[in-house]
């Protein structure tokens, strides 16, 4: 595998990283009493502990280049220094906050199996299969989506930047707009965050690395469509559901 095929093999990973409830949470057809499990599932699986995914990442890779890109990240998410100036999981709960859910709920969130077995894998990834891996399972699935083409080809659907008087939350369940300081953080520093994340793994990660790092991706697919499967099937969104709106 090459670096164009190995680039290619990463960036299919990401144009299949689309989950059809997310047309659910987009058209304000999850109940109202539901939509803490969406929040509290994601809070615990990932947002909490993302620093440490991307700290995990810098004391295991020999690059300095790639550890002060990942110093960044890893700054700007714990202190939010670089934006807005407050941790990236504190203005995730704004969410929650806004929409009256009782904060006390995130402190000891029971994970859905399939969460349990994603967080797992997450863990494994980002301890136990070296640099290359939780670099690009960490910067580039955990924090990216399926419009990475468009950021690392210029092809492909770009990231929709709506107003954010017109946010889904803020539409359909009420959310106050001053409550959506996670969006207006990552519209802010995300851009650099995706350039600063392909660029790592693309330019520092060997060739005899190349198989390791897509089965790996393509592992954290598998368990993330089950896991937001699973959350769809909490919330009590259906595919016909969807199909009908």
């Amino acid at each position: 595998m090459d670096k164009r095929a190995f680039r290619e093999a990463l960036l299919s990973v990401m144009d299949r990283k689309d989950h059809w409830s997310w047309r659910a949470f987009e058209r304000g057809l999850v109940p109202a009493d539901r939509l803490h499990i969406h929040f509290e599932q994601e809070f615990a699986t990932y947002v909490r502990d993302f620093p440490l995914f991307l700290g995990r990442t810098y004391v295991q890779c020999p690059h300095p280049d790639v550890r002060r890109e990942l110093a960044e990240n890893l700054y700007e998410e714990e202190t939010g220094k670089l934006s807005l100036g407050r941790p990236h999981a504190e203005l995730f709960l704004l969410f929650p906050e806004g929409l009256g859910m009782d904060l006390a709920a995130f402190e000891h969130v029971r994970l859905l199996p399939a969460a349990a077995r994603y967080r797992a894998f997450l863990d494994e990834a980002t301890l136990e299969r070296g640099w290359e891996v939780a670099a690009a399972v960490s910067t580039i699935f955990v924090e990216g989506t399926r419009y990475d083409r468009h950021e690392v080809e210029g092809t492909g659907p770009s990231r929709p930047t709506p107003p954010l008087i017109e946010h889904p939350l803020v539409r359909y369940y009420g959310l106050p707009v001053d409550k959506l300081e996670l969006t207006r953080a990552h519209r802010m520093v995300e851009h650099d965050h995706r350039a600063a994340a392909w660029r790592m793994v693309l330019e520092y990660v060997a060739p005899e690395a190349y198989v390791k790092v897509v089965d790996a991706m393509e592992q954290a697919l598998d368990h993330w469509l089950a896991y937001r499967e699973a959350v769809a099937a909490a919330c009590g969104v259906t595919r016909e559901l969807v199909a009908a709106d």
